[in-house]
C-alpha cells in the first residue's frame, strides 16, 4: 500500500498545496490543522511519516513531535517559522527527522520526506505487489489501480477506489466519515462527510451479497474493512 503522510498545518492553504504535492509524489496523504488530531492520527498505526509544524493553536507542536517519536518512532519532518539554529537544535532534540524553514517550496518538503524516508528504510511511497485479504477473496492492485474480488475485476469510480484503499491500509481500523472524506476527497468541510455513506453503498452493492461485511459499519464512530490481510 502506498506510504500515508499526515500533515499538520494550521493555514489551509499551505495544508492543502502540500497535500497536492505529496500526492503528486505517489504518497497517501491525511490533512489536519489540529494537534489534539494529529496526535489522535499518530496512535492509530496508519502514518507512517508526518510533516509537522510547530504553531498549532490547540496543541504545542513540540508536544505533537514528542508524540510521534514515543509511537514508535514514526519520522517527523518540522516546519517551523523558527529559523535560529538554536530553535533547530532544540526541535532535532526533540525527535525532528529534519527541519523545513518558512517560506519553503513544496518541492523541498517532498524531497526532504523522501529523503527522510529513505533513511528511515520506509517504503518509498510506489505501489508494490498486489496486497490480498480475506484468504485471496480481495485484491488490490495498486500498479495496476485495479480491485478484484473473488477473482473478478470489480470497476471502482475514484472515489469509491479511494475509500476501499484507505480502509484496506489498516484493516480492522476504524476511520470516521471525516478521516475518509478527508482522505478520498480532500474536503474539510463537515456538510461533505455524509456523502461517504452513499459511496460506501456503492462499494458495498459492487462487492455483492458480502458487500456489507467487506466494509462493516461501526455505529456512531464510521467504517472499517471486515477483512483481515494475508500474510
Amino acid at each position: 500500500m502506498a506510504t500515508t503522510v499526515l500533515v499538520v498545518e494550521d493555514e489551509k492553504e499551505i495544508r492543502e498545496l502540500l497535500r497536492r504535492y505529496m500526492e503528486r509524489a505517489g504518497y497517501a496523504v491525511v490533512t489536519t490543522g489540529s494537534g489534539a488530531e494529529a496526535i489522535r492520527l499518530l496512535g492509530d498505526g496508519s502514518v507512517d511519516l508526518a510533516v509537522l509544524d510547530l504553531g498549532l493553536p490547540d496543541v504545542d507542536g513540540e508536544e505533537v513531535l514528542r508524540e510521534a517519536h514515543a509511537r514508535g518512532g514514526i519520522p517527523v519532518v518540522v516546519l517551523t517559522a523558527r529559523s535560529a539554529v538554536e530553535d533547530r537544535i532544540h526541535g532535532l532534540r526533540l525527535g525532528a527527522d529534519d527541519y523545513v524553514t518558512k517560506p519553503f517550496s513544496p518541492t523541498e518538503v517532498v524531497l526532504r520526506v523522501q529523503a527522510v524516508l529513505h533513511r528511515a528504510g520506509a517504503a518509498s511511497g510506489a505501489p508494490g505487489a498486489p496486497a490480498a485479504y480475506g484468504g485471496g477473496r480481495l485484491r488490490i492492485d495498486e500498479v495496476r489501480h485495479e480491485a478484484a474480488w473473488d477473482g473478478s475485476v470489480v470497476d471502482l469510480t475514484p472515489t469509491e477506489w479511494g475509500l476501499l484503499t484507505a480502509l484496506a491500509s489498516v484493516p480492522g481500523r476504524v476511520y470516521s466519515r471525516y478521516e475518509l472524506v478527508n482522505r478520498v476527497q480532500g474536503y474539510e468541510f463537515t456538510g461533505y462527510e455524509r456523502t461517504i455513506d452513499s459511496h460506501v453503498k456503492n462499494l458495498r452493492h459492487k462487492l455483492g451479497s458480502d458487500g456489507s461485511g467487506v466494509v462493516e459499519t461501526v455505529l456512531g464512530v464510521g467504517y472499517r474493512l471486515g477483512l483481515t490481510r494475508d500474510q
